[in-house]
């Protein structure tokens, strides 16, 4: 059940009503509503996952348990890892079983050793990158002390399954959402117009920007004979594309919360608007760079031992960041891109002071020409790096990028027909979005889309909504659904 499909837009208002007009007595009902809704929604992906869900929310929900309960150090310890094992156990074999056979028998073949490799037709469960991490965080951050465990199972399966959140994030910690979920919520109009904003907004991303953008990077992508500007075009386009998708799911998820009484984190914060890569990660998928962040860099020794071991950490965090998001080297090798662009600000620790200097100074509309200069190459590098994001070979990225080598060919003519068509109402949609975030920032009031509704606001939601049905491109999954 997508959220920019019909059957979403019957779901969700049945929920709403039996939520705040049937199961309104008492918290405890509405959260057993909401579970149930949550895995009939995931069900509808794929009933037999509904299964492993169940299995990992037990398993985190009783080694919670286990460890708070646990006299000793070693034994909080030991239930501990066995949730570690078990989950990334499971997440190890859906995603990476194949991947890790076939290199073996790659590099066995590089060595002169031949081998028939088993591979598997596996199914990825779809959001099991994220519920594994909704789950992890749980038991690590009882393991520390950091709160103590849920004793109600529904409200801790409504934690790990909030259907929002669930099949693409943004990955909640329990400090954050737990004590939203086992608390009396009153309806609020203002909290449900601001989600509907984000809804309207998110809609607009993803089924006007990203799905439009989507139409063209295919064509490019897919075309070996594609010119240096068709390249350019495609790499640009692919970087609004993911983010409109990305950040446009969300904005949903984030609305869709509202109407239930519930603040999800935010994911992104204006990222094309970053003056460095180490910026960009502050404002980028920022639950999943935060979660690596606390649970992996710090527990490594963060940056506290020493330069050589923090820049050893700075790679492992974006090396593993890299492997997250699929099993290819592709993007293990988007991941160490990253990790060079990043290290010159951290060696010279400047990651933090720029992200906390404003983008515009108060009372103006425009920045300073080194904060466009900033902002310019910080994208561009991005931009590059996606390409290794979006290619499905390593071989066809590095061909991709060639196009350095092209660009005194003939070979520049314009998208024709269709294409061209879709290409224009990309380029208007990409900058109305643009104009409207960087809007965002000049305001003092802060985010437009949070704040209490009026009369130009209702205008730009019946824009937006003439944009959806008009303009939408080919329907298609979220990118994120595949991770």
């Amino acid at each position: 059940m997508l959220f920019n499909s019909l059957d979403f837009f019957i779901f969700l208002p049945i929920v709403f009503v039996l939520y705040w007009f049937v199961f309104n007595k008492h918290y405890k009902l509405q959260n057993y509503l909401l579970l149930v809704a949550s895995y009939f929604f995931y069900a509808c992906w794929d009933y037999r996952f509904l299964f492993l869900l169940i299995f990992s929310t037990v398993l985190d929900y009783y080694t919670g348990l286990k460890i708070h309960d646990s006299p000793g150090r070693k034994g909080k310890r030991f239930w501990l890892w066995l949730s570690i094992g078990i989950n990334l156990g499971f997440l190890g074999f859906f995603k990476y079983y194949n991947f890790f056979v076939t290199s073996f028998a790659d590099l066995l073949g590089s060595m002169g050793l031949h081998t028939n490799v088993w591979t598997l037709n596996i199914i990825l469960p779809v959001g099991i990158s994220f519920y594994t991490f909704h789950g992890l965080s749980y038991v690590i951050d009882i393991y520390y002390d950091r709160i103590k465990p849920e004793r109600n199972f529904a409200s801790y399966s409504l934690f790990v399954s909030f259907f929002p959140l669930l099949v693409a994030g943004p990955i909640e910690r329990a400090t954050h959402l737990l004590p939203q979920i086992i608390k009396e919520r009153l309806f609020n109009f203002q909290q449900a117009t601001a989600g509907i904003r984000l809804v309207v907004w998110g809609l607009f991303k993803k089924v006007v920007v990203a799905d439009n953008c989507g139409i063209i990077v295919d064509s490019v992508f897919n075309d070996p004979t594609a010119g240096p500007f068709h390249k350019i075009i495609g790499m640009i386009f692919f970087s609004f594309q993911i983010y409109g998708d990305f950040s446009g799911y969300t904005d949903i998820a984030r609305g869709v919360a509202k109407f239930f009484g519930f603040e999800l984190m935010l994911n992104f914060n204006l990222p094309y608007f970053s003056r460095s890569i180490a910026e960009f990660w502050r404002r980028w998928h920022i639950s999943l760079s935060s979660w690596f962040r606390d649970y992996v860099y710090i527990p490594l020794g963060g940056s506290k031992k020493g330069k050589p071991k923090a820049i050893r950490n700075v790679f492992v965090i974006f090396l593993i960041s890299g492997f997250w998001h699929g099993a290819n080297w592709t993007f293990i090798v988007w991941g160490g891109i990253h990790a060079l662009l990043f290290l010159p600000s951290f060696i010279v620790r400047t990651s933090k002071d720029t992200f906390h200097q404003p983008i515009v100074l108060p009372g103006r509309w425009f920045p300073s020409f080194k904060t466009v200069l900033q902002i310019l190459v910080t994208f561009i590098l991005v931009t590059i790096a996606w390409v290794f994001f979006r290619a499905e070979t390593l071989t066809q990225a590095i061909d991709y990028l060639s196009f350095v080598k092209e660009l005194d060919s003939p070979k520049l003519s314009a998208f024709e027909g269709e294409l061209n068509t879709t290409a224009i109402i990309s380029m208007f949609a990409i900058a109305f979005m643009v104009i409207f975030e960087y809007i965002n920032i000049c305001r003092p009031k802060g985010n437009f889309l949070d704040e209490s509704s009026g009369r130009l606001f209702l205008l730009i939601v019946f824009i937006l909504l003439q944009f959806a049905y008009f303009l939408k491109g080919d329907s298609a999954s979220f990118i994120y659904f595949q991770f």
